[in-house]
């Protein structure tokens, strides 16, 4: 590949995902494009490649979709959704008891298993949640794994990582060779197309953020923006959870680690003031 093919889409990537791919990362243009490349009916990638020069939006989408996609799976790292049940939910009763209400949003949320696995957790507490409009919203740049996880279709494999056999028996019915999991659980979850980098007041505040193993993809001036952005969409007392690599420290201080609580991070309301920025506290 010529150093400026690499350097064409590498921009690509960057303006429209904010991934950014180095050159000992060539190796995943060649495996994640040539099928797009075979699609199109594209000689191979340096065919597509020249043709990202002069394309049009549905190529520039399918190959940005193509290098974005990432793998997921449900109850991924268990910790964080036993902190949930355990720590997070109890916290949201008693703040939110006047409203009996909150939101979660799965940021990045690729085939809908993180936003999934919270339903179910979810649905597993509906003793202690009568009365309450809980909203989960999955966003994701991808058409592709947006209509997968609508569809709630998962394979034999994707159904055996991390999720526990009682949860597949009491919300999974079998589907030809394809696992469908329960109408109930489908309509806890909404499911929209949303790039991260844009502005993201239009999806309302959330309570919640799961925000995992996304920034890992990030330059460091992006991972500090979109944290920006993140904590504009978030009450006061509003909590963050990153992946288990990733961390806040020296890259924004408009969160706080919660203590003892790994991979859970809170509101730095000091920093926020400091800067003016406001934070509406969801009704409170």
């Amino acid at each position: 590949m010529r150093p400026d093919d690499f350097d064409v889409i590498a921009k690509i990537l960057k303006e429209r995902s904010g991934l950014v791919i180095t050159p000992d990362k060539a190796y995943l243009l060649e495996s994640r494009l040539t099928p797009v490349a075979r699609k199109r009916g594209l000689k191979g990638l340096d065919e597509l490649l020249s043709s990202l020069r002069t394309a049009g939006e549905d190529l520039l989408r399918e190959v940005t979709e193509a290098m974005t996609t990432n793998e997921s799976f449900f109850f991924r790292d268990i910790k964080p959704f036993d902190q949930f049940r355990s720590i997070v939910l109890p916290q949201l009763l008693q703040s939110r008891a006047a409203r009996k209400s909150f939101r979660i949003w799965s940021a990045a949320c690729s085939s809908g298993q993180e936003a999934y696995s919270l339903a179910m957790v979810l649905k597993e507490e509906a003793a202690r949640l009568p009365g309450w409009k809980i909203e989960i919203v999955g966003t994701d740049i991808s058409h592709e794994m947006l209509d997968k996880a609508k569809a709630g279709l998962y394979s034999q494999f994707e159904v055996q990582r991390g999720l526990p056999i009682q949860l597949l028996v009491k919300y999974f019915k079998k589907n030809t060779e394809m696992w469908q999991i329960d109408s109930s659980i489908r309509a806890m979850v909404q499911f929209r197309e949303f790039n991260l980098l844009h502005d993201l007041k239009p999806l309302g505040q959330f309570d919640v953020v799961f925000c995992r193993n996304v920034l890992i993809y990030f330059d460091q001036p992006t991972k500090s923006r979109v944290l920006e952005n993140v904590s504009r969409v978030m009450p006061d007392d509003g909590l963050l959870y990153l992946g288990g690599a990733e961390t806040v420290l020296g890259i924004s201080d408009r969160f706080k680690p919660i203590p003892e609580q790994r991979g859970i991070y809170g509101l730095n309301r000091g920093a926020a003031a400091a800067k003016g920025v406001g934070s509406a506290s969801a009704g409170r």
